[in-house]
């Protein structure tokens, strides 16, 4: 049964063929259900096609899954990795992290994905709550390994002389290469940002459960017949290495780079002539900024991973036409809606309409279904969501609606809803409609204690470079878009807003410096 639905899907994209069947069985019966036998099966339907680039080197398919593969055993034996075995990984997107991903799920160890910019003392405590066996990072990240607690064995990414992926890689030990069969570990990706206590999300690698996703996203995005994917967000986030082994089965080149810089990223997009993009939302708003021009190759913009709004969209089709598209999902499920440029072209900010395979709910507090139009918590259930039960729901956290359409819209984190003299208040929709002033560039809208209204909205707001608008035009302009209710409280002109390493506003942040003087406020 699952093989028959396989074969269909692959029908409905446009790859089944004898031969790709014939050597996707063969790759799983040789290196069992693993990312592994993902690339052993892209390295002979795309050989000698580029399927990597980075600032450092350009490999074809075959040559990936090569130094893949002898970077599985080496690790393997080197540090005795197999089933219940955990691997650390803090890198940058560059080729030894891709490598390391498959390698590590090829031994039948857990991965667990880290975020490169957490601060010491996150990072103390994801080493201290697990007993790594392996610890793979980039050089940049040794100072805060050696002052945490870890005593297990490490590796570096890139070196000269220390041990590091590349110096395996390239260095004249012999290896025996022993194919074997695993199943894989679990991929555990590290959910919360960069400061506080952070939630776990693992997935199980297989090519069954993520059959829904893998066919919405080839056919809605119509990846397809594109060339070449520029991947800039965060491969260590969900949505990063989601794409990556998306890219990887269909054969595309894809190009990553270690850091995003618009400039760069604008420069890489012309000379590749990439047509494939994934984003968030400031990423893109950051290279529109920069020079639009360089962006003109694009086909198909993925935005995801955060809010994105309407003055963006606009901007993104009178610049570059109709190639946008807004995707969402969470950590713990997963992609869950699509929204294509003909959504986006009805409904601005629309999040779309779910995909295959989904089941979605919009709950209010006492965790009853509410009806079209009314705001709950969105409240998701799947077949490949790391939840062990398929009778779990899970709750998102995000606070949204369903129109009668069937277009999904966000209203922001279900924590971020105040109470203001009895009224249920979104942030969100108030940064929305802030967002349409002319003269407004880019907003961050948090909740503040009132004594005689309980809460009230405080706005920070970054104007549009040499307008002079005041707080009072503002505040007047407001009145005529806002309840009485969702007025803010006061309103902060900053230089800048603060966002997290994934593109998202820092309200944490945000809120600290509500109650006291900051670097960015505007003097």
């Amino acid at each position: 049964m699952k093989l028959f639905r396989l074969f269909h899907v692959l029908c409905q994209i446009g790859l089944f063929s004898p031969v790709a069947c014939f050597r996707l069985l063969y790759s799983i019966c040789t290196y069992g259900i693993n990312l592994m036998a993902l690339l052993a099966f892209s390295a002979k339907m795309y050989r000698d096609n580029i399927g990597l680039k980075d600032e450092r080197e350009s490999l074809t398919y075959h040559q990936l899954f090569v130094q893949s593969e002898k970077l599985g055993v080496l690790l393997g034996e080197q540090f005795q990795l197999g089933s219940g075995k955990k691997v650390g990984v803090i890198c940058k997107n560059h080729a030894s992290l891709v490598k390391a991903i498959f390698a590590v799920s090829w031994t039948g160890a857990d991965l667990y994905l880290l975020n490169v910019d957490m601060g010491q003392i996150q990072l103390n405590n994801i080493l201290a709550r697990h007993a790594f066996d392996l610890l793979i990072h980039d050089e940049e990240r040794s100072e805060m390994v050696q002052h945490s607690s870890f005593s297990g064995a490490t590796v570096y990414s890139y070196h000269h002389t220390l041990p590091a992926i590349n110096n395996f890689l390239f260095s004249s030990m012999r290896v025996i290469q022993r194919r074997r069969m695993t199943s894989s570990g679990r991929l555990v990706l590290l959910t919360g940002g960069t400061t506080g206590n952070v939630k776990e999300a693992a997935h199980y690698p297989s090519l069954f459960h993520y059959l829904d996703p893998f066919c919405a996203f080839v056919t809605r995005l119509n990846v397809l017949h594109r060339h070449t994917a520029y991947i800039a967000t965060p491969i260590y986030h969900g949505y990063g290495v989601a794409v990556l082994l998306l890219f990887c089965a269909l054969g595309k080149k894809i190009v990553i780079q270690s850091g995003f810089d618009a400039q760069k990223a604008c420069r890489l997009i012309r000379e590749q002539q990439v047509d494939v993009v994934t984003v968030v939302p400031l990423m893109l708003q950051r290279m529109l900024q920069t020079s639009p021009f360089d962006l003109k190759s694009l086909k198909c913009i993925a935005s995801g991973g955060a809010e994105i709004n309407s003055k963006l969209v606009k901007e993104t089709v009178n610049q570059l036409g109709g190639v946008l598209y807004n995707l969402y999902g969470t950590s713990e499920a997963g992609l869950i809606t699509i929204a294509t440029p003909d959504d986006l072209n009805c409904a601005l900010h629309t999040i779309g309409r779910k995909i295959k395979g989904v089941r979605l709910q919009i709950l209010d507090e006492n965790k009853q279904e509410v009806e079209c139009g009314r705001i709950g918590q969105l409240c998701i259930k799947n077949r490949w969501s790391w939840r062990k039960r398929a009778a779990d729901w899970i709750e998102t956290g995000d606070l949204g609606y369903r129109d009668r359409q069937g277009y999904y819209f966000l209203c922001g984190r279900a924590d971020s809803m105040i109470v203001s003299g009895g009224e249920n208040v979104y942030p969100f929709e108030v940064e929305q409609i802030l967002l349409t002033h002319p003269q407004v560039d880019d907003v961050g809208v948090i909740g503040v204690p009132d004594e005689h209204y309980g809460q009230r909205l405080k706005a920070f707001v970054v104007l549009v470079p040499d307008t002079d608008t005041t707080r009072g035009e503002l505040v007047q302009w407001l009145h005529a878009q806002l309840a009485r209710y969702q007025m803010p409280k006061e309103i902060i002109f900053v230089d800048r807003l603060p966002y997290t390493s994934l593109g998202k506003k820092d309200k944490k942040l945000l809120s600290r410096s509500a109650y006291s003087s900051s670097s960015f406020w505007r003097r």
